[in-house]
């Protein structure tokens, strides 16, 4: 009775207009159940870590939670998490961090990530879906090789988060706005909050979010690396959406934009127009879902 009358309470909230009631976000089982569709494994997975520096900050914790899904975006079981915590090897967790996460020394004190389960779990998937690969992919790679070998999506960077009304990529963010709440900042809270989203439609063009992170995963993107370009030209090109590279990784010193096929006879027109002023030969590097977001490109 008490649980009807708190879907009745919620439901004239909502209709008043003046309200907005957001619900604390369950462990999923199925959202949709079998109906014979082929499916695949994917695996979300978080990190909780150190620092930001993938040469320097460790692994605290690590969440992968497998989820079966269909070639057409849908989510079916939500399988077992493996959810684990680890003692950094170079000192204490930093308060920082603690504050964020939560996860304190003592909580990790003794404690050592299942490297065999894990293997095992990222060997059985198909893809690795992140929310914000260009973080985690670096780190899970740096400590554990095995994932060179998996393709990548980014829940954050490669659905058209803005295009569909929000006006961020953030997690909590796009759970907020999408009615539901959960514990933040720790890895398998994160994990169940980036597969709720996956498994909904996208607000106005109503396709499934996996749908369109997967047909933007498949696609290869090109690299150009606007090498020397004239000094005078940076702002244009920041503002273009390219990125500088200050060559300490090891490539190029250069300013760099990422774009598809069909837009690199455009690009490469643009740089050597208005950048270059000249015909010019340019690095271009091919990138797919084995190692976007990685630093091996």
């Amino acid at each position: 009775m008490q649980l009807k009358n708190n879907v009745n309470l919620v439901q004239k909230l909502e209709e008043s207009g003046e309200y907005r009631v957001l619900s604390r976000l369950g462990t999923p089982n199925y959202y949709c159940l079998p109906d014979g569709s082929e499916t695949k494994l994917g695996v979300f997975l978080d990190l909780e870590t150190t620092g930001l520096n993938y040469h320097k900050a460790e692994i605290i914790e690590i969440a992968l939670v497998p989820f079966n899904y269909s070639s057409d975006g849908r989510i079916f079981e939500v399988l077992e998490p493996f959810n684990q915590l680890q003692q950094p090897k170079n000192g204490p967790i930093p308060d920082e961090i603690t504050r964020i996460t939560g996860i304190t020394n003592e909580m990790v004190e003794g404690q050592h990530i299942d490297v065999l389960r894990l293997e095992e779990i990222v060997s059985q998937s198909v893809i690795i879906v992140a929310h914000n690969a260009s973080f985690d992919r670096k780190f899970a790679e740096n400590a554990f090789g095995f994932f060179i070998t998996k393709p990548w999506a980014c829940s954050m960077s490669q659905i058209p988060w803005r295009d569909e009304g929000m006006e961020g990529g953030k997690l909590e963010y796009l759970a907020m706005k999408s009615g539901f709440f959960y514990d933040a900042h720790r890895a398998s809270t994160d994990c169940y909050a980036g597969i709720e989203l996956l498994a909904r439609n996208l607000p106005k063009s109503k396709r499934p979010a996996l749908a369109v992170l997967m047909e933007e995963a498949r696609k290869s993107t090109q690299r150009i690396w606007a090498e020397r370009a004239p000094f005078d030209f940076k702002d244009i090109l920041k503002e273009r959406g390219y990125r500088w590279n200050d060559g300490n990784d090891g490539r190029p010193k250069a300013w760099n934009c990422d774009v598809s096929m069909d837009e690199l006879s455009s690009e490469l027109s643009f740089l050597r127009n208005e950048i270059y002023q000249r015909e010019v030969d340019l690095l271009i590097t091919t990138i797919t879902a084995k190692d976007r977001f990685s630093d091996r490109i």
